[in-house]
């Protein structure tokens, strides 16, 4: 069963605490001040000096634990809000693109009927190839019941083809109860295809192939290429926070993959040989 990845942050709650943790701070941190000012300090009010000056490291962790939880909780949430942010740019780019195709296609179908009334059918034949290609292009997408899926893998496939990578597309699930949110799905399948880019690019024939298949208990999912090797020795590490193969300054994309798959109760493996390194993960079915 899917579980939620983190609460929900409460910005009243939490204010009120850090208004309440750090008046209670500096009254006591004020009081002890004051104390110390005008008293001596001596055996009789020794225990006492040291009682407050307990209290008030003890509020000043608690105040401290509070803010550093809130503020894991908030890098929680805008991780969340950029993953959507990124989800949402592509599923515009995929309703841009069957827009203007919907608006070509009246155009196409006026084409193709001029051209059978002149008699003209090997030209009609050949824009009619032309077309169906170009729907077809688009369609291989839309294999899923998930759209930000969907329009993850247009945008893809188009900063693939920039790149003269070849993108290979094994869509054998709908992804039908899917119970992870399409956005989450999104970030974990965008660092592998990144990953998988960044492999390639100093192959001679880059290819990139995705697969989404499903069996009756899980969803399976495999993005492979054939660039370079992974060393064996990094294979059992690949997958925390700073390991990385690129250099200073990345390695936290698949740490992230295992970090939204744990949440779900997902799972994720890597095998790489010379001309093919595949990731591999699955997600349980509802139930």
């Amino acid at each position: 069963m899917s579980r939620k990845p983190s609460r929900e942050i409460d910005v009243g709650k939490a204010s009120k605490y850090a208004v309440i943790v750090n008046v209670s701070e500096i009254a006591v941190l004020l009081v002890f001040i004051l104390y110390v000012s005008v008293m001596d300090v001596n055996a009789d009010n020794h225990g006492i000096i040291q009682g407050m000056a307990i209290i008030g490291g003890l509020a000043a962790c608690w105040g401290a634990f509070l803010d550093i939880r809130e503020a894991l909780l908030l890098r929680r949430r805008l991780r969340v809000m950029e993953a959507l942010e990124q989800t949402n740019t592509q599923m515009d780019s995929l309703n841009h693109t069957l827009r203007a195709q919907r608006h070509d296609f009246l155009n196409h179908l006026q084409v193709v009927y001029s051209l059978m009334e002149m008699k003209e059918y090997r030209d009609a034949t050949d824009y009619l190839e032309k077309v169906y290609g170009e729907i077809r292009s688009v369609s291989s997408f839309l294999r899923t019941q998930s759209t930000a899926v969907n329009a993850l893998l247009q945008v893809k496939a188009g900063a693939c083809a920039e790149r003269g990578i070849e993108l290979k597309l094994d869509i054998k699930s709908a992804l039908d109860g899917l119970t992870v949110p399409g956005w989450e799905l999104c970030r974990v399948l965008a660092n592998l295809i990144d990953n998988a880019e960044d492999a390639v690019k100093t192959t001679d024939k880059p290819c990139v192939c995705v697969t989404i298949a499903e069996n009756l208990r899980a969803f399976l999912f495999t993005v492979a290429d054939n660039g370079d090797v992974i060393p064996p020795e990094m294979l059992g590490k690949i997958f925390e926070a700073g390991v990385t193969t690129k250099g200073e300054g990345h390695g936290m994309g698949l740490s992230i993959v295992k970090e939204t798959l744990d949440a779900f109760d997902g799972a994720v493996t890597c095998e790489s040989v010379p001309g093919r390194t595949a990731f591999h993960f699955t997600l349980p079915k509802k139930g």
